[in-house]
């Protein structure tokens, strides 16, 4: 009798880190710690916006959920995607970005009291539309980013957000009595050294969630101290749904809206940053049609954003050091984090159990975060080709123009407005002198090579990915 042929097996291609689906397990704490690194970015612009403008506190709570729950809607678009139209599907949070907070406190002071709400939301409506029109060149100009300018950019995000937890391990608010008191220094050396222990000590999982075991141990090490606050728990609503508009339908103001489309230019070089940073990580790397569509996500949610209350949303440079920390690259966990931020938006007093962990507590971990970007951005630099002087010249430059507001506050302080907004960001600044200088070296008076082919077919949106 014949023996039947057997079907030949072809195994299963591999799961890219990034499309893996963790066990639950591994997925929570992990996604846990994406929300512990972001939740004092989130609050930070209602908060200041919603004292600027005068509300009380639940007008404040408000403001709060709103930007929790439009942070959790463009988190999930992103990491999940709609096919081919929106969300870059990495492991990527967006969020209410705090480079908008200046100009927004500039109009809140020359608009009329009663107005200023309306006249802020007007603008970031107006400035997502225009992020969905020139989102589409960004992904044009992604063969201008080869690695020599993307590591410039990883870099400076690094360094140039490195006084943020520096901020916030002196206690967050510098008109506060303690802000500096060795307390709070003390506080954020413990959850420091915390994590260093457990990076040295531990291996698998448990050293993958260093951020998180650090995080809970500082904040119950603060609480015999009475440096935990469980104010906002008390005071916090149970539940409260964002209403559209409950702060006054827009307004629509020329001076408003040109500068606030100024800084969606510097949110969207940020975040295209952003994504060239996690594509280096993930070993996935960014193609210009990926980032159109990421850039496509941060119009949408800067545009429906003021219709609950939110303000114009970028990319999290401190969640894409949690994905170089704990090298857990799977969306998932990040989608994970987007969803539970819609239910942090819509239940306030689940929101306030994240904010029982103290300034000081997420500032001695945000040194480990940043740090890790500025690590990334170097190893970037050290495959760039760093042996060619002008590349040198092209680093040092870039560099060091990224390193001025940070080092020189008030260097551009005599500059047209529009300039200081541009110039005013460090990592603004270093990623426009990186591109004009690999045009300037690079690109001017040169023929075409083959990876120049390869860096023209990636941004023609045809998918080929840079080597």
């Amino acid at each position: 009798m014949a023996q039947q042929e057997q079907a030949p097996h072809h195994p299963c291609p591999p799961v890219h880190p990034v499309d893996e689906k963790p066990a639950a397990k591994r997925l929570v704490p992990a996604a846990l710690q994406h929300i512990a690194a972001m939740y004092a970015g989130v609050v930070t612009p209602p908060l200041i916006i919603g004292q600027a403008v005068g509300l009380d506190t639940a007008g404040r709570t408000r403001l709060i959920a709103a930007s929790l729950l439009i942070a959790g809607l463009a988190t999930l678009l992103q990491t999940l995607g709609i096919r081919r139209f929106a969300g870059n599907r990495l492991p990527f949070v967006n969020a209410a970005s705090s480079a908008g907070i200046t100009p927004m406190l500039a109009i809140a002071e020359t608009t009329a009291k009663g107005h200023q709400l309306p006249a802020i939301y007007g603008a970031v409506m107006v400035a997502g539309v225009f992020c969905l029109a020139v989102g589409p060149f960004f992904g044009k100009l992604l063969r201008f980013f080869p690695p020599l300018v993307t590591g410039v950019v990883i870099t400076l995000i690094g360094v140039t957000l490195m006084p943020v937890p520096v901020g916030w391990a002196q206690g967050g608010d510098k008109h506060a009595a303690d802000f500096g008191a060795m307390s709070n220094l003390a506080l954020a050396a413990f959850t420091l050294v915390v994590i260093l222990l457990i990076q040295r000590f531990t291996q698998g999982f448990v050293k993958q969630i260093a951020l998180l075991i650090g995080l809970v141990a500082g904040t119950l090490a603060a609480i015999p101290f009475g440096m935990a606050s469980f104010d906002a728990l008390r005071s916090a609503p149970l539940a409260a749904l964002p209403a559209p508009f409950a702060f006054g339908p827009p307004e629509f103001q020329p001076a408003a809206i040109l500068s606030l489309c100024i800084v969606m230019l510097v949110l969207m070089t940020e975040s295209s940053a952003g994504m060239l940073a996690l594509g280096e990580i993930c070993e996935r790397p960014t193609t210009a049609a990926t980032l159109t569509r990421g850039l496509r996500t941060d119009g949408i949610a800067t545009l429906l954003g003021p219709v609950f209350g939110g303000f114009p949303t970028s990319a999290f440079a401190q969640n894409v050091g949690v994905v170089s920390l704990t090298r857990v690259r799977s969306r998932y966990v990040v989608a994970l984090a987007g969803a539970a931020l819609l239910v942090l938006g819509a239940f306030p007093v689940l929101g306030a159990v994240v904010s029982l962990v103290p300034m000081p507590v997420l500032g001695g971990a945000g040194i480990v975060l940043f740090g890790s970007i500025a690590v990334s951005g170097i190893r970037t630099l050290s495959e760039a080709g760093l042996d060619d002087s002008s590349n040198i010249i092209l680093v040092a430059v870039s560099l060091g123009a990224g390193i001025i507001p940070l080092a020189a506050p008030t260097f551009y302080a005599d500059f047209p407005a529009w300039a200081q907004t541009v110039l005013g960001s460090g990592i603004s600044a270093g990623a426009l002198v990186a591109v004009a200088l690999n045009l300037f070296f690079h690109h001017l008076g040169t023929r075409s090579t083959p990876r120049a082919a390869v860096l023209s077919a990636a941004s023609s949106g045809s998918g080929t990915q840079i080597p």
